[in-house]
């Protein structure tokens, strides 16, 4: 049986899913899916194959019935019509209960079985009766989905500072935790202006080269430590991590910028005090000679 990858619901899910008997399908393919919230319109990315199965193996999945038809397109298309409305008459609820939350989206599954509401709250919120009325209001079952200031970008937000489409409504799946650490490490400015996004949190792609960083950073002297180069001995100043690169200022004062392979041996480690001030925490490893 063909499985595949697709990607579903407006905080674009992804997940394993089945297809019946003889069916096959094409990467773009506009889809039925039955998941575990009902019928739902997904988008086929690919398929599955034995590592994607590894990385997916705790993904909520499902069965693929169809490629969307004629009739499906113009359903899903009254049904995206009337989002704008209902997000408004659930707003009307929320102020009229005076409860202490921000909507900030909604969702129809497309076979009807629920609406989905999306909101931010400080704090715990008794949203019983507002489920009782837009249960009759609607005739459906409510969902209600307490989300993050990142879920948040990822339902509204359009482009990043990069000029392109933000990630966590792309490509990404799970959105990965993020310290200053990493911006540190890769010299990135420590304006919080300039390396926050849209979610006013640090941008998702400071992750995306920290292992590469780190992983050459545990290879380089560290900064402070006495080496001895072609030139003599000289000490550690600083590093340019990706290009493999050190800072150094030799005995006579002189500074000057050298490959990591020009160092021919390390004679004095940085003290332990000076290490735990540069947040040095990383064992080191024998360096090459």
């Amino acid at each position: 049986m063909a499985k595949y990858i697709v990607r579903y619901g407006i905080m674009r899910f992804l997940g394993l899913f089945s297809a019946r008997g003889s069916d096959r399908y094409a990467r773009g393919d506009r889809v039925i899916a039955r998941t575990p919230r009902g019928l739902e319109v997904g988008e086929v990315l690919a398929v599955a194959d034995e590592s994607s199965e590894s990385h997916l193996k705790d993904a909520p999945g499902g069965q693929l019935l169809r490629v969307m038809s004629s009739d499906d397109e113009h359903e899903w298309s009254i049904l995206n019509e009337k989002l704008a409305e209902t997000f408004q008459t659930c707003q009307a609820h929320v102020r009229q209960l005076g409860l202490s939350m921000e909507l900030v989206d909604v969702e129809h599954v497309f076979g009807g079985e629920r609406l989905i509401v999306y909101y931010l709250a400080e704090k715990r919120v008794d949203f019983r009766q507002l489920v009782r009325q837009l249960a009759g209001e609607f005739q459906t079952r409510i969902e209600m989905r307490q989300i993050g200031v990142r879920d948040e970008a990822k339902l509204l937000a359009d482009y990043g500072d990069c000029g392109k489409p933000v990630c966590c409504n792309t490509h990404l799946s799970a959105m990965p935790p993020v310290s200053m650490k990493m911006a540190k490490l890769q010299k990135a400015t420590l304006d919080p202006t300039k390396i926050s996004g849209r979610c006013g949190r640090l941008k998702c792609c400071l992750r995306y080269e920290f292992d590469t960083y780190e992983q050459i950073a545990k290879e380089l002297p560290p900064i402070g430590a006495d080496v001895v180069t072609r030139e003599g001995r000289a000490r550690v100043l600083s590093h340019e991590i990706i290009a493999e690169q050190l800072l150094v200022q030799t005995e006579d004062h002189r500074r000057m910028v050298i490959d990591a392979a020009e160092v021919l041996s390390v004679i004095k480690l940085p003290s332990r005090q000076n290490r735990n001030q540069r947040s040095r925490k990383n064992p080191r490893r024998e360096y090459r000679s």
